[in-house]
C-alpha cells in the first residue's frame, strides 16, 4: 500500500520506517526542513537502536522517502497516518493543536477515498474532532481509525515488528479491511489485532501507560517504607513479584519515571477524568509519589553532606530517562542535578547517548565529561541515575583512583552493597539497608 506518515518525531519515524520494512511504500512528512534535510542526507535525528540501519535499507530499496510537501504526499496516498506530537498543555491536558492542523491539511488535500489513522497518543474523543475538522474541508469519502502506539524507547523496532497486540478503533467495516492489509505481515506470529470503537482505542493507550506508571510508583513507595522499617526492597519485590498475578516487569525501584509517555499520559488521563466529573485519586497519588522519588537522592545527599555543598563535586552517570535512548524529557537526572547545583555543588555528567540532548537543557551549568571515568575526576560521590550497560561493571580500580571519596549513590540498585562495602565504598541505594 502507499502510505503517508505526517510527523517524523519518535513515533512517526519509527512507524513509517517499520511500515516500509513490511513492504509498503511510505512517504514521511514533516514541516521541519532541517530534519527532512538530515534524513535525506542519511542522518537520523533520534537515537533508537537499529533504526538507522532500517531507514538506510528501506530508502535504498525505494520504499521510504522524506519530504516537507504534505499536500502532495497526502494526495498521492490512500492511507494517511497522523503521528505528530501531543505535548502537555498548561492544564495537563494533551495539546491537540498539531493534530488539528494536520487534520485540516489532510481534509483540504485528499482526492480519493482515504483512511486516516491516528497514531499520536490522543485523549478520548479526538477521532470525532478529526472527523469534524476534515468534514469542514472536503466532501471526499474518508474514515478515521484510532491506532495507538505501544513503543518502548530503546526497543521500539521489536515492539512494532513483534507486537503483543495491535489496537485499532474503527467505524466503517471497510477500514477494518484496510488495517488488516497494512498489518497482515505481522499477524503471521498469531499476535492479535484487537478491534474496537475509536473511543475505547483512545482510552486503551492511556489506561496501559497509567497502569505501568502506577506499578513503578507503587514499588517506589514501598522502597521508601523499606528504608524506614529496615527491610530490603530487592527481597520484597522478588517475593511479591513471583506471584503470577503480579510479575516482575515494571516492578523495579528507582529514581522515578520520566520520558515522553508516562508523565504526559498520566496527566492527560487525570485531566480527561476531571473534565468528565470523576477525579482519579489513584493517579493523583502516582504523580505525587513520582515527584517525591525524583527528589529522593537530593535529600539523601543533603542528609549525608549537609545543605551547603560548596567546594564539593558530584559525578552523574546517566542523563536520559532510561537506557538505550537519548530522550531527556522529564528525566530524573534533571531534578537531581538542579538540586545539587542549588546547594552549591559542582556537577560533572556523562551519558553514552544523551549528551547532545542534555546540553540543550543544562547548557554550561555542568561539566561535560568525555567518558564515565572522566566525570569522576576529583568527585566526592558518584550518583548513578541511568542504568546503561557500561555502568554496571566498571573498572573499580580506575573509579577509586579518580574519586576524592569512595561514596556511591546507586539510583537503580545495580551494585551489590556487600561487594561495594568490601571494596571500601560507602553506598546509598533505593530501599536497601
Amino acid at each position: 500500500m502507499k502510505i503517508c506518515v505526517v510527523g517524523t518525531g519518535y513515533v512517526g519515524l519509527v512507524a513509517g520506517t517499520c511500515l516500509a520494512d513490511l513492504g509498503h511504500d511510505v512517504i514521511c512528512v514533516d514541516n521541519d526542513l532541517e530534519k527532512i534535510a538530515l534524513l535525506n542526507s542519511g542522518g537520523v535525528p533520534i537515537y533508537e537502536p537499529g533504526l538507522d540501519h532500517l531507514i538506510h535499507r528501506n530508502v535504498k530499496e525505494g520504499r521510504l522517502s522524506f519530504t516537507d510537501d504534505g499536500v502532495g504526499s497526502v494526495k498521492s496516498c490512500s492511507v494517511v497516518y497522523i503521528a505528530v506530537g501531543t505535548p502537555p498543555a498548561a492544564d495537563g491536558s494533551a495539546d491537540l493543536s498539531g493534530v488539528k492542523a494536520v487534520a485540516k491539511m489532510i481534509g483540504a488535500s485528499i482526492e480519493v477515498e482515504t483512511t486516516v489513522v491516528i497514531k499520536s497518543t490522543v485523549p478520548v474523543g479526538t477521532s470525532d474532532m478529526v472527523r469534524k475538522v476534515m468534514s469542514a474541508e472536503t466532501d471526499v469519502v474518508f474514515d478515521i481509525a484510532s491506532n495507538p502506539e505501544f513503543l518502548k524507547e530503546g526497543a521500539a523496532i521489536d515492539d512494532f515488528m513483534k507486537p503483543d497486540r495491535i489496537v485499532v478503533g474503527f467505524e466503517n467495516p471497510n477500514t477494518k479491511k484496510v488495517m488488516d492489509k497494512i498489518y497482515g505481515p505481522l499477524m503471521r506470529t498469531s499476535k492479535p489485532i484487537i478491534y474496537m470503537d475509536n473511543r475505547s482505542a483512545e482510552l486503551t493507550k492511556y489506561t496501559a501507560n497509567a497502569f505501568l506508571a502506577t506499578r513503578i510508583s507503587f514499588i517506589n513507595e514501598i522502597s521508601q517504607l523499606c528504608e524506614r522499617v529496615g527491610a530490603d526492597i530487592d527481597s520484597v519485590r522478588k517475593g511479591a513479584g513471583s506471584d503470577s498475578r503480579i510479575g516482575l516487569r515494571f516492578f523495579f525501584p528507582g529514581v522515578g519515571y520520566g520520558g515522553s509517555c508516562f508523565p504526559k499520559d498520566v496527566k492527560a488521563l487525570i485531566t480527561t477524568a476531571e473534565q468528565a466529573g470523576m477525579p482519579l485519586t489513584i493517579l493523583d497519588a502516582v504523580e505525587a509519589v513520582n515527584a517525591s522519588q525524583k527528589r529522593l537522592f537530593v535529600e539523601k545527599i543533603r542528609k549525608r553532606f549537609g545543605s551547603d555543598l560548596s567546594g564539593m563535586k558530584f559525578a552523574i552517570w546517566g542523563l536520559s530517562f532510561k537506557p538505550e535512548t537519548d530522550d531527556m524529557r522529564e528525566a530524573p537526572s534533571l531534578v537531581i542535578i538542579e538540586g545539587l547545583l542549588s546547594m552549591g555543588a559542582e556537577v560533572a555528567v556523562y551519558d553514552p547517548e544523551a549528551m547532545t540532548e542534555a546540553s540543550h537543557v543544562l547548557g554550561d551549568s555542568v561539566i561535560w565529561a568525555e567518558n564515565s571515568i572522566g566525570a569522576l575526576d576529583g568527585a566526592d560521590a558518584l550518583v548513578l541515575v541511568t542504568e546503561w550497560h557500561e555502568f554496571k561493571n566498571p573498572k573499580w580500580t580506575e573509579v577509586t583512583a579518580s574519586m576524592r571519596q569512595k561514596i556511591v549513590f546507586d539510583g537503580r540498585n545495580i551494585y551489590d552493597p556487600e561487594s561495594m562495602r568490601s571494596m571500601g565504598y560507602e553506598i546509598h541505594s533505593i530501599g536497601r539497608p
